[in-house]
């Protein structure tokens, strides 16, 4: 365990942070770019968490592999990722987190998975005074850790980037968080701290990470994105050349979100629907005629039309060549069945919203595929 001195917590252990934030500062700090270590916090009972928590905690660094193709050629490097400086499971050590967010944490990342933001009836005001029992559901912690901070350090600055997959994520996950601090009857003037004195973030994320090492690292594609929308107070966790600051983060979750996002999502449908190989990848799946024409055509006459009709079909279809090049990445063991995995909450976040947009900006737009897909027909 280290000294609780870090400055970054990280709610979640996937593969994805450990190829994505943890690289990046990993990375960001061979050049004395990063705030510092990170806190790694485990908030789900998953036994597999549990072994990526017990690996972390050693703080031994741990390995992440980057192969595919980068403007059509072959890449491949290995990277011994050492940010992570200590790690804790929420249910078994949560004294001890709440310990380090009332120290020098200047940034709170996390990545909770499809559900990780559903409130849960156990939850209530009475683990604000209890120094032992975690609350179950990640607002609900993030409660009681934003309550401890006020208390401890009203003054200092504290931002929030929330990495999960939901747009403007930074002010949705404030929204839930001031309803519940209601809810428990917080006092008047942490509500108002929770609004004002904080930064949350909105910001997208945008890299594959397909496979997982044992016991802990991952596989990720060379492609990387951190979008993060600009705003005053603003504290990054560290500069890598993969975070882009901006004023236009719309423009980067609607390539991500209906290119990228929607393409995995009808690929995994189509795939369930057409009772093929339990093990496909997405490899494979872009090379079966069956599979990847419906896709093409759902980009093509269902989608595009869309962007052109918000100002964007030419960053759209350039987005789209190398897009396919991921999608068609020969090094990576991208499981449809993985991509499966909540499948009704992805199509939900994924298509509908492209389907209210054609509603809005081009009314005569037919989308039968992708209404089949949402209908689960």
């Amino acid at each position: 365990m280290g000294t609780g001195e870090h400055p970054i917590l990280q709610f979640g252990t996937s593969r994805f942070l450990q190829a994505h934030v943890d690289l990046f500062v990993s990375e960001a700090a061979q050049s004395g770019e990063a705030l510092g270590g990170i806190t790694v916090v485990q908030t789900t009972a998953s036994a597999a968490s549990t072994k990526r928590t017990e690996a972390l905690a050693r703080a031994e660094g741990f390995d992440v592999i980057v192969r595919g193709l980068a403007a059509g050629k072959a890449v491949e490097m290995r990277t011994n990722c050492r940010s992570v400086r200590e790690a804790f499971h929420a249910a078994s050590d949560w004294p001890a987190v709440r310990d380090r967010v009332r120290g020098p944490v200047q940034v709170i990342v996390s990545n909770t998975g499809d559900n990780g933001w559903a409130l849960l009836p156990q939850d209530g005001p009475h683990l604000l005074a209890d120094p032992a029992e975690a609350p179950a559901s990640f607002p609900a912690k993030l409660l009681v850790l934003l309550h401890d901070r006020w208390q401890a350090r009203p003054g200092a600055w504290l931002t929030l980037l929330p990495c999960e997959l939901v747009s403007r994520n930074g002010s949705r996950l404030r929204e839930i968080v001031v309803r519940l601090a209601r809810e428990w009857h917080c006092a008047e003037g942490f509500i108002d701290w929770l609004q004002a004195q904080l930064v949350w973030a909105n910001s997208l994320v945008d890299r594959i990470v397909s496979e997982a090492l044992e016991p802990v690292g991952a596989v990720a594609e060379p492609y990387a994105l951190w979008a993060i929308e600009s705003q005053p107070r603003l504290q990054l966790p560290c500069r890598h050349p993969a975070i882009v600051v901006t004023d236009g983060l719309a423009r980067f979750e609607r390539l991500k979100l209906f290119l990228l996002n929607l393409g995995h999502t009808v690929l995994a449908d189509l795939w369930a629907k057409g009772r093929c190989a339990s093990d496909m990848t997405v490899l494979q799946a872009m090379q079966e005629p069956g599979l990847r024409e419906p896709l093409e055509a759902i980009w093509e006459h269902e989608v595009l039309p869309v962007f052109d009709a918000l100002e964007q079909g030419e960053e759209a279809r350039a987005y789209l060549v190398g897009l396919r090049e991921r999608l068609l990445n020969p090094f990576l063991a991208h499981r449809l069945a993985d991509i499966a995995q909540n499948h009704e909450q992805k199509k939900a976040r994924r298509l509908q919203p492209l389907v209210e947009l054609a509603r809005l900006h081009t009314p005569g737009l037919q989308q039968p595929r992708l209404q089949a897909v949402l209908a689960g027909d």
